[in-house]
This record gives structure tokens, sequence and C-alpha cells, in this order.
């Protein structure tokens, strides 16, 4: 599944009470290369593998984020780091259809959930990372953060809450690569994925673009697998395409 970040890897799934983020770990615990899934949600969720470390983590409360920061330093260096959240409706908001439904409480949850929780987590977890081999970090964005793709319009806060998590990521990598020329930094599109949050979307999904998590997971891993250096900074879907920014 790694095979090129060798053995004994520690894996670290923010979000891992999500349909994605529990598919990502139920995958990783299967694996032999895996040693240690540290597993942060906001329930803390137990899971039965003895591989498992669960972690109590919310991202909207930055003590939070560094008290998992300051526990997950004592096991040594990370390999890989999956920010496995996203809103798109819930919490009193929901997809704006038009302008007319723009709230500030639509942006404000939106940028808290799909920006700035992942980018504070970068800024935590980062410095926990391996330094002398490759090393990723990635978190879920979506195709429709991509600006040139904007064909149809509506999604404003979620649209731009993705599109400022792709700058992040960007500008991330840019500040990395500079210290660290192995450790890869990605956004990464899942595709329409079985879950609550696609749930009442799917209706418009083509015949066999829905995807399972557990699909989901795999080819996402797949992805993290492929990754080098030069595709630090990307936003890459679940076949590793690069989505245009």
């Amino acid at each position: 599944m790694f095979e090129s970040l060798g053995q004994n890897l520690r894996v670290v799934i923010v979000g891992a009470s999500g349909g994605i983020g529990a598919a990502l770990v139920e995958r990783c615990v299967s694996s032999d290369q895996v040693a240690r899934v540290h597993a942060l949600s906001r329930q803390g969720r137990s899971h039965p593998s003895p591989k498992v470390s669960n972690l109590t983590f919310d991202f909207t409360d930055e003590g939070s984020i560094e008290a998992a920061a300051q526990a997950l330093a004592e096991v040594g260096p990370l390999d890989v780091v999956i920010v496995a959240t996203g809103l798109l409706q819930g919490e009193g908001i929901a997809p704006e259809k038009n302008l007319r439904a723009l709230s500030h409480n639509g942006f404000e949850t939106s940028f808290m959930i799909n920006t700035i929780g992942p980018a504070m987590t970068a800024r935590y977890f980062l410095p926990l990372m391996r330094r002398d081999s490759k090393a990723v970090f990635a978190a879920l964005s979506a195709r429709v953060g991509s600006i040139s793709d904007n064909r149809i319009g509506g999604w404003y806060a979620y649209r731009s809450s993705k599109a400022a998590l792709n700058m992040v990521i960007k500008t991330l990598s840019i500040e990395m690569a500079r210290r660290f020329k192995d450790l890869v930094i990605i956004g990464l599109h899942p595709g329409t994925v079985d879950t609550s949050l696609s749930a009442p979307f799917q209706g418009n999904v083509p015949e066999g673009k829905l995807f399972t998590p557990n699909y989901s997971a795999e080819k996402l891993l797949a992805v993290i697998d492929q990754v080098k250096s030069e595709d630090s900074g990307n936003l890459l879907d679940w076949a590793g395409k690069t989505v245009t920014p």
C-alpha cells in the first residue's frame, strides 16, 4: 500500500469518525507496513485494533490541536498525516443556490472547518513529520474549489473555503520545500463518496461515479504512495490527476 514509504509507519487520520476517515483508518490498520494509526476525532471514538491510538481532537479549538500535537510528539516522527474532514452542509448552513442565500454564518462555518482547521493542523503537525525520507501531509479538498473549473456557480462558501484551502496547501509546500525536500504536501479530491456530506446530491451523480468510502480510501492512499516532491502543492483527484486551480 505504501511502497514508497517503507515500514513501521506512523499515520495520523484527522476526522477518523467520518465516512472517508473511518475507511482510511481501516485500510491503514490492515497494512503490515503501518505500525501505528493515530485516529483523531471530536468523539475520540474507540477502535478495537491495538494498532490504533484514539485521540479526542477538535480543530475549531487551537488548544485542542496543540494538545494533540504535544501527545504525538512523544511517539516519534510521523510518516503520513491525512486531514479527512470537510463541511458542505449542516451546523445551520446549506450550499447556496444564489446570491440571496449568502450568510455570515455560512462563510464563517465553512472557512473554519474547510480552511482554518486544516491550516492550523498543519501549523502544529508539520514540525512532527519525518525529515530523513519521504513524508506526506494531505488534506481533503474538492474539485469545486477550482476557480477555472467553476462553470455553473452556486455553493459560494464551500467553493471559496476549498479554494482557500488549496492556496494554503500551495503556500505551505513552498515554505516547507526550503527545508524539507522530501516532505510532500497535497490536496486530495476524493470523488463523490457515499457519505452524509454528499447524500442530498447523489441523484445527479452519473452511474458508476458514486464511490464507497472504502473504494475512495483505497484510491487516496494509492495517490499518497505515488506522489513525489514535484507534486507538492497540487490538488490531485482520486485517480492521481492534477486538478487545475
